[in-house]
């Protein structure tokens, strides 16, 4: 998400570095004040909705703890991205840290209490979460871009503040640095708190969250990324079960279908009887060998890349880093990786030659123009916005592009330019605050995760417009196919409840409705009728979030 260089805590710059130093009092070396800059904190307002526990909570109880605000919103690659860092430091410090999520929302789906609970599960978060919806907290902190964090320190003072992703490494040195001091004046109440988190209460469901599904036609055969339980189903295209690829817990571990981990599966791609897997969370692209039955990993190291210091063509996947890989794609030996975490396109050799970017230049936007530069974020070169889907025609490489809430195609011949079909690259500002639910020549998407070409025609998850609309390639023109815009589960009238995933076979599309836990059939032979896919032998595989 756009970032700022500082974070202003009311009127004044928060940012700062920390200063140890001794300080002697009474003959005893007592350490000085870490914070020469403190700033005072309101009251939060009254009338908030809260996640994640059974009350609202005042600023005033949590006297004595650090208190980390973590200002983001659910649609956010950078905010996804701080989660597992701030849950490393909540549990390296249960006595001394609270972290509250202040969730202020970029688009308008994301107002809604409702989804944000869905999201806390998705993203297995445990610590309270404020909703922000007309961004009060936001604008009192200065905030301006997602995600940011402010420390609120042991005496209520707002303290240190930064915008952009921060890691566990980052802020453990901050709190260690300031716990001497605080509790060398019995400043610090060291009784763990606990809360009353939603996934307590989350029905057991035998999917979790599917992210992405994926149709073999020839082979007769679904797959589907189940995703929150941290595995990959595979059924005949009627639900008949067939195996499920993974253990369940979260992990990184190669091995059999039974030993393998994942975390947080997303996109899939066939070549024969070779599925790739976008291991989303663990930074990884993994290879499933069907015949043999055996993941292996075949791209990343397991950490997140960080920034983007040069764009080479031809690394060696096993030893380069890579971020939060959403959607696959394989064409003519070549498998092409929508990278949300980078804001780019990649591309690996299927023989495991060389992976390295293949469009765009790490800018977070939605700008046209040739594929890739010499130099990280050079302008004049095409920029995406957190891709999440791919599909193709063969010719061009079609991107459900989501922050930006766009479908943009990028060419195969590298001598082409990236286009925009449906979305905002045609505007001079604020493309990717732009988005709605417009169909026609001039149509308007809400953070679309899903996309399939069929028939000469792209089918698209309008994610958070819960819609499944079908879009002419040739024009842009869009229209929607099924769905109210209401969330739901019902299939006559057809809702759905922000669907991420949607490929198609034997006349049908097939679609990961996320938030339902569900697949839903839309028979595009039979006047577009919906249906649910029941896949009647298929089971939870542990606790719901967190197998």
């Amino acid at each position: 998400m756009p970032s700022s260089r500082s974070l202003h805590v009311g009127a004044a710059v928060a940012v700062g570095a920390v200063v140890l130093a001794a300080l002697f009092l009474k003959g005893t070396a007592m350490p000085q004040h870490p914070f020469p800059r403190r700033f005072k904190v309101s009251p939060f307002p009254e009338g908030l909705a809260w996640i994640n526990t059974a009350r609202s909570i005042e600023l005033k109880e949590l006297r004595g703890k650090f208190v980390l605000l973590d200002f983001w919103t659910y649609c956010c690659i950078n905010c996804m991205h701080v989660l597992p860092e701030l849950k490393k430091l909540e549990k390296a410090y249960p006595k001394n840290l609270v972290v509250i999520g202040v969730h202020t929302n970029k688009f308008d789906a994301e107002r809604d209490t409702k989804n944000i609970t869905e999201a806390v599960l998705r993203y297995r978060i445990e610590h309270p979460i404020v909703n922000d919806p007309q961004h009060i907290l936001w604008k009192r902190f200065g905030v301006r871009a997602w995600p940011t964090l402010v420390l609120i320190d042991p005496e209520g003072q707002a303290v240190w503040g930064k915008s952009g992703e921060s890691t566990f490494e980052e802020l453990e040195a901050l709190l260690k640095k300031a716990l001497p001091y605080y509790r060398s004046r019995n400043l610090l109440d060291e009784k763990p708190l606990r809360f009353d988190i939603e996934a307590t209460r989350a029905k057991k469901t035998p999917l979790r969250f599917p992210g992405k599904i994926l149709a073999d036609e020839q082979g007769n055969r679904l797959f589907i990324a189940d995703s929150n339980h941290n595995r990959i189903v595979v059924t005949r295209l009627d639900g008949t079960l067939l195996e499920t690829i993974g253990a369940g817990p979260i992990g990184r571990a190669d091995g059999d279908y039974s030993t393998a981990r994942f975390n947080s599966p997303q996109g899939m791609a066939l070549d024969g009887e070779t599925l790739y897997v976008a291991d989303t969370e663990n930074h990884l692209v993994r290879k499933v060998d069907l015949k043999g039955r055996r993941v292996a990993t075949v791209a990343g190291t397991g950490k997140q890349l960080r920034g983007l210091s040069r764009l080479d063509r031809q690394a060696a996947p096993l030893r380069t880093p890579i971020a939060s890989p959403w959607a696959l794609w394989v064409h003519r030996g070549q498998l092409y990786i929508a990278m949300a975490g980078t804001h780019q396109i990649w591309r690996m050799s299927l023989d495991g030659s060389g992976i390295g970017p293949y469009a765009g230049n790490g800018s977070e936007d939605i700008v046209d123009g040739p594929l890739l530069p010499d130099k990280p974020y050079q302008p004049g070169f095409a920029s995406f916005a957190q891709p999440s889907g791919l599909a193709s025609d063969g010719t061009w490489l079609y991107v459900a592009d989501s922050e930006g809430s766009s479908i943009r195609a990028v060419p195969f011949n590298p001598h082409k330019k990236v286009k925009t079909l449906v979305g905002t690259a045609d505007l001079p500002s604020a493309r990717l605050f732009t988005f709605g639910d417009v169909d026609g020549p001039r149509a308007r998407l809400q953070h679309a995760l899903g996309i399939v070409y069929y028939e000469n025609r792209l089918y698209v998850a309008d994610t958070y417009n819960n819609k499944i609309k079908v879009i002419d390639p040739a024009t842009g023109s869009t229209q929607t196919l099924a769905g109210t815009g209401r969330p739901g589960s019902s299939d006559a009238p057809a809702t759905f409840d922000e669907p991420a995933g949607i490929t198609a076979a034997g006349g049908k599309l097939f679609v990961a409705d996320t938030n339902n836990h569900l697949i839903r059939v839309i028979d595009l032979r039979a006047e577009n009728r919906v249906s649910t896919l029941t896949i009647p032998q298929l089971t939870p595989n542990g606790p719901p979030g967190n197998p």
